[in-house]
């Protein structure tokens, strides 16, 4: 059988890597509690081992955090899955994903969404992030380098945001770019306390809830070219 290689990523992937490995995640990651529908199935079209470093692509479908290099990490798949699933309690069209990394949350947003705009501050991980995001052929997708903590504003105000890395506090400037009836998913503390922050905003002004613990490396400020 001719196997999908695109652009130098094995989408079918092999043993470790195959379909088989990501169904059974997916059979994990509901029998853990993810009952969303549709974030099941983006987990089981989206092929996480090519957002990894080939020589530990075979620990991919493990619910496991990874290092995908400048100090960075892919997030455990149920942490993904939790964050995607109360964001999009409701559908949204128009998402800004603050914290590209390996572009495996992107894309994931990307089956799920009208419209994903994504923030990175390391070019050489949006570089890359681009270029599986060309592979998979993913096309409603837009990115930039840029500092998360300013957003996107003239592709805003979103229906959603996603962010991916913990801020000490929520920016405003995020806060400001939620539609009114939109929701943000965010991680907020240092390393020793950090909740996670479902924020709704109606007409009135802004409603938070906790949801459980969570560890991201921290939002930081500025670029790394």
């Amino acid at each position: 059988m001719r196997r999908a290689v695109v652009k130098g990523y094995d989408l079918d992937g092999i043993g470790m890597t195959s379909a088989r490995s990501r169904a059974r995640l997916v059979d994990q990651l509901e029998r853990s509690g993810i009952v969303h529908q549709g974030v099941l199935e983006a987990f089981a079209a989206v092929p996480r081992h090519i957002f990894v470093e080939e020589a530990i692509a075979h620990r991919a479908y493990q619910d496991e955090a990874l290092p995908i290099g400048h100090g960075q990490s892919i997030s455990r798949p149920f942490t993904v899955a939790a964050m995607t699933a109360a964001l999009l309690e409701t559908p949204k069209d128009s998402v800004l994903e603050v914290g590209t990394g390996s572009g495996f949350q992107t894309a994931l947003l990307a089956q799920l969404c009208g419209q994903v705009f994504t923030v990175e501050r390391i070019k050489p991980l949006l570089d890359q992030a681009r270029r599986r995001f060309e592979a998979l052929k993913t096309h409603n997708v837009s990115s930039k380098l840029g500092d998360g903590y300013n957003g996107w504003a003239e592709q805003g105000p979103f229906s959603g945001i996603l962010v991916t890395a913990a801020p000490r506090a929520v920016p405003q400037m995020l806060l400001e770019q939620l539609d009114i009836g939109g929701r943000m998913v965010v991680p907020v503390g240092g390393d020793g306390d950090q909740r996670l922050k479902v924020i709704d905003r109606t007409e009135q002004g802004y409603g938070e809830r906790e949801a459980p613990g969570v560890r991201f490396v921290p939002l930081v400020k500025g670029l790394r070219t």
